[in-house]
């Protein structure tokens, strides 16, 4: 009988065994792609939740269970579907896992004392968790792409500690130099310099700060008082825990000059969307307006609707929480590097403060708000039909195209006795920032003052 015997035929050389029971263990790179992606994408689904306040705290614990998710992934799947386990990956889940679980239930109280502790604990994290990813995971994909996160982490960690440690500085370095007044539920900063009436009032723009006025106001107090002041949650004001629409604006600012014990009547000076602002204020408050001054305005829209949902709906409609998330790029220093940029032709002290303004958190929750409810905020203007005969200059930036020039020469229609003034040369920003173009800004809030002091028309 023939025997035929079978022998087991031994491997080529260099060709690798897969394992039996890890049917992809070829493609590790994809188990941490995956990872990453299902991480990033579970921190939006989080911070769109509707049962999530819509608070730093909170949604910042929120983005960071998200990014836990993605390590825990990792962590298990790298170890199911691979021969390359990465049981690394738990530390970071667990790391990022406790910390958005500290913030969802303790809210500010915890965010304040993990400010100074995430940045060094992360820097640390991320040096082992490289050099335990370098002997764990031979894939040059997977390694690539953790390198990127990596990176990242530590950009945001040393940022972070940066942006800490400077707004701490800050506090005590630039003290403010007016007061605090309370207009029900948060305090907003005023500062009233010069002597003399009527009381000149100025609005800053949108995203501007009372900082950026460093240029008028000192020049306008050498023949008035002049009053100026930082909105909710900009500079040095508290944020308000409410919608900020142009009639919240006015009604907050009403509420804060009467508060201040600053009588009227005033004359308003708002640059931007701040010219929207004192169009509201002096269509709901005609007897308290003596005169107003259009900086450049952003021009009134009848109709015309704001593009996030009305107060009291913010924490349900995703839009409503946009201002929120946008504002956590300020806990990693991405806007106090940017605003390092910017502000360099002012004053070197109103430089400075305008700088830490826009580096907080507060500043670009309420900026991206201001922008997102600039539709209502234009159709509330419009309500502003007749100034009578009261003073109105309309100050126009020369660099403009012709249909904002066209917009702005219908404004002097407000009043009979109102006149435009176009600056050559200027550029929507250089009316406030820039000496030489500022000069015509203050000179424009002096003439309407004089006006109003010699009952005698404008010139002009």
């Amino acid at each position: 009988m023939a025997v035929t015997i079978t022998t087991a035929r031994e491997p080529r050389p260099g060709r690798r065994q897969a394992h039996p029971e890890r049917t992809s263990s070829s493609r590790p790179a994809w188990v941490v792609a995956a990872s990453l992606v299902t991480g990033l994408l579970v921190a939006l689904l989080l911070a769109f939740l509707p049962f999530v306040p819509v608070e730093e705290s909170a949604l910042t614990g929120a983005v960071l269970c998200g990014f836990a998710t993605g390590w825990t992934l990792l962590w298990r799947s790298s170890q199911r579907f691979t021969d390359q386990p990465q049981r690394w990956a738990k530390w970071p889940a667990l790391f990022m896992g406790v910390g958005g679980v500290l913030l969802l239930a303790l809210g500010p109280q915890v965010l304040d004392v993990l400010r100074w502790v995430w940045p060094p604990a992360l820097v640390v994290l991320v040096v082992w968790m490289a050099s335990r990813m370098r002997r764990e995971l031979p894939s040059r994909g997977g390694r690539a792409q953790l390198y990127v996160v990596f990176a990242i982490l530590a950009i945001a960690a040393v940022g972070g500690g940066y942006a800490t440690l400077a707004e701490a500085t800050e506090s005590t370095s630039m003290p403010a130099t007016g007061r605090l007044v309370d207009v029900g539920g948060h305090r907003l900063f005023l500062s009233c310099v010069g002597s003399g009436s009527p009381t000149v009032v100025l609005e800053p723009g949108a995203g501007a700060t009372s900082a950026q006025l460093g240029w008028i106001a000192p020049a306008v107090s050498r023949s008035t008082r002049v009053c100026v002041y930082d909105r909710a949650g900009r500079g040095w004001s508290e944020p308000a825990g409410m919608t900020q629409d142009g009639a919240r604006i006015a009604a907050d600012l009403h509420t804060l000059l009467h508060r201040a014990g600053v009588t009227g009547p005033y004359v308003l000076a708002g640059h931007s969307f701040g010219g929207l602002y004192v169009r509201i204020f002096a269509a709901r408050y005609p007897d308290e307006v003596a005169g107003l001054v259009l900086v450049d305005s952003t021009a009134a829209e009848s109709p015309a609707r704001s593009v996030v949902p009305p107060p009291g709906d913010g924490g349900v409609q995703p839009l409503g929480r946009v201002p929120v998330i946008a504002s956590l790029a300020s806990g990693v220093g991405l806007t106090r590097i940017l605003g390092r940029t910017d502000f360099g032709t002012l004053p070197a002290r109103s430089r400075d403060e305008a700088r830490a303004a826009v580096a907080r958190a507060s500043w670009l929750s309420s900026t991206v708000d201001e922008y997102l409810r600039g539709g209502a905020s234009m159709h509330e203007a419009a309500s502003l039909r007749d100034l009578s005969d009261k003073p109105l200059v309309v100050l126009t930036a020369g660099e403009h195209p012709a249909a904002w020039m066209s917009a702005q020469h219908q404004m002097v229609a407000l009043s009979t006795n109102g006149v435009q003034r176009i600056v050559p040369g200027a550029t929507h920003t250089d009316l406030l920032l820039v000496e030489k173009y500022a000069d015509a800004t203050s000179q424009a809030v002096l003439d309407v003052v004089d006006s109003i002091r010699r009952h005698q028309p404008l010139g002009r």
